[in-house]
């Protein structure tokens, strides 16, 4: 008689803990190496590569990206991050640490003889209302300033040292303003171009209202720096070329071959001579003019000498980004060919100059009228430096033109938070049955931000929380932790703010990947069992 071979219903449970207690631990794992990166106060980590290359950083995002995960668990919750971090800029280490907090409130539930689905259908409860709070609790920015400058300094000063965090807030909020060409469209940050040079340090890093070139003149007499410049923009050959395809030319005697010289010559002196001759009509108009060739392709000794006599800066094999970005700072229509030049293709330039960095060289190009793209220099003393100045200028750029784009933000300094856990326990009381389990679980998690930034700080966390718990208590208003003494403090008042569609990404995500991570120990098991599950004889 035919029968099933069923499974020990006690060995089944025992493979269920041991699955739960490795997902828990590959999540809160994660957790334990990204969280002391939290917040102002957080350290630095040094990657250290197979090759030896060293990098420092405090970006939850370069964190994961470099490290290799084993555990597929671990894996999948490094790449929802990293994928957050492609999409808002922001919220890396706070979603994993949410995550793995998460996940440890639903492990100490399950222990207590709570069914995972209903701690996920907490969590999606209060995933839900929780979104309905950050709308309630948001704040409007419509053309504040002041606030994109809160939110940027919020966002360098957790990656930077405070005092050049501060300096790298009003260069990139400049800079974004500087290319916002309406208020109705999005801000493209592609026309923020980062320039970097080895030299000095990284307090001299500076915004360029225009273009830097990282390479200038290639002749000696050319001008070294001029002011009120009229800029023609070249795509043409000024040098002689190879033809495309096989071809030969025969003479017969060394005049012949002279003559064929000559022509070839002729060629390119017709089009050197006309980009003179609109030199020279442009300076009749204003004599206090000068002129610059930016050119694409090359131009070769004999034409840099004609240029150089009618005092005309020239660079030459100028990178193709470099000459769309040039016509968006300085104006001007970018020349295919010289036949027919004019006043209206050229752009214009308040200052032009070059300036010489051991064998390298650097053309700036500033004091343009409306320039619509912008270049961040980024200066610093050594390779580590810089990078770490460039990924920060890469998120603070993401932030600030995220408050652009929701025209509001979110009060920081955890002050969020604690209002969301205020909120989402009064809302438990709303629910009925075992779920409420779940939304407590969801509820106490959110205070894992405000714990970890204060035992960043070096602070009594429990006594930070229960300061800041009875402040709300008492005055109704979303109070944060002054990371310096511990005392609850009102966002507005240190200026500390987050971005709305950070805090919305993480409040969606970091459940559904919790609820999937708790299911999964139910699905691989009923996978287990249909396979064992067979008939016998």
């Amino acid at each position: 008689m035919a029968g099933l071979q069923t499974l020990n219903p006690k060995a089944e449970h025992a493979k269920q803990e041991v699955a739960l207690e490795v997902t828990c631990s590959a999540a809160q794992g994660v957790q334990q190496v990204i969280k002391s990166n939290l917040g102002p106060k957080g350290t630095l980590k040094m990657l250290v590569s197979g090759a030896g290359d060293i990098k420092l950083t405090k970006d939850g995002c370069i964190l994961l990206n470099e490290m290799q995960f084993q555990n597929p668990i671990a894996s999948m919750i490094g790449k929802m991050a990293t994928a957050q971090d492609d999409q808002t800029g922001d919220g890396t280490t706070s979603n994993i640490i949410i995550i793995g907090e998460l996940m440890r409130k639903a492990q100490e539930c399950i222990h207590e003889g709570i069914h995972p689905r209903i701690v996920t259908e907490g969590f999606q409860l209060s995933s839900k209302k929780a979104l309905e709070i950050l709308d309630e609790l948001a704040i409007s920015t419509e053309d504040n300033k002041e606030m994109l400058i809160n939110v940027a300094r919020t966002a360098l000063r957790t990656k930077l040292k405070p005092s050049l965090a501060d300096k790298m807030t009003e260069i990139i909020v400049d800079a974004v303003l500087a290319i916002q060409k309406d208020k109705n469209e999005p801000v493209d940050l592609h026309m923020v171009e980062m320039q970097e040079m080895t030299h000095k340090t990284a307090q001299e890093t500076q915004l360029i209202k225009g273009l830097v070139l990282d390479h200038g003149a290639r002749h000696p007499d050319m001008p070294k720096s001029m002011t009120n410049c009229y800029i023609l923009t070249g795509n043409v050959s000024l040098e002689y070329e190879k033809t495309e395809v096989n071809s030969g030319f025969f003479y017969k005697t060394a005049e012949e071959r002279q003559k064929l010289v000559d022509e070839e010559r002729r060629f390119i002196d017709d089009r050197v001579r006309k980009v003179i001759e609109l030199k020279k009509k442009v300076c009749e108009k204003d004599p206090k003019a000068n002129f610059v060739l930016v050119n694409q392709k090359g131009i070769d000794p004999v034409s840099l000498d004609m240029l150089a006599k009618e005092r005309i800066f020239a660079v030459r094999r100028a990178k193709r980004r470099n000459m769309e970005r040039l016509m968006l700072a300085c104006g001007g229509t970018a020349m295919n060919s010289f036949e027919e030049l004019d006043d209206s293709c050229l752009g214009h330039a308040g200052s032009v100059w070059e300036y010489t960095l051991g064998e390298g060289k650097y053309t700036f190009i500033e004091e343009c009228k409306n320039p619509q793209s912008v270049t961040i220099l980024v200066k610093g003393p050594n390779r580590h430096t810089i990078t770490q100045i460039k990924d920060a200028v890469r998120d603070g750029l993401r932030a600030t033109k995220n408050v652009l784009d929701d025209k509001k933000v979110v009060p920081g300094a955890g002050a969020f938070e604690f209002m969301l856990n205020k909120r989402l326990l009064e809302f438990k009381q709303t629910v009925k049955g075992k779920v409420k389990f779940g939304v407590q679980a969801f509820a106490e998690a959110m205070l894992a931000i405000p714990k970890t930034l204060t035992i960043n700080a070096g602070l009594d966390a429990q006594d930070s929380l229960v300061k800041v718990q009875d402040a709300m208590l008492e005055n109704n208003e979303p109070y944060g932790i002054d990371l310096n003494s511990g005392e609850p403090v009102l966002p507005k008042d240190i200026g500390v703010y987050d971005n709305y569609c950070v805090k919305r990404q993480l409040l969606h995500n970091s459940p559904v990947l919790a609820s999937q991570l708790l299911q999964i120990d139910t699905i691989m098991r009923a996978g287990m069992a249909t396979m064992k599950a067979k008939p016998t004889n």
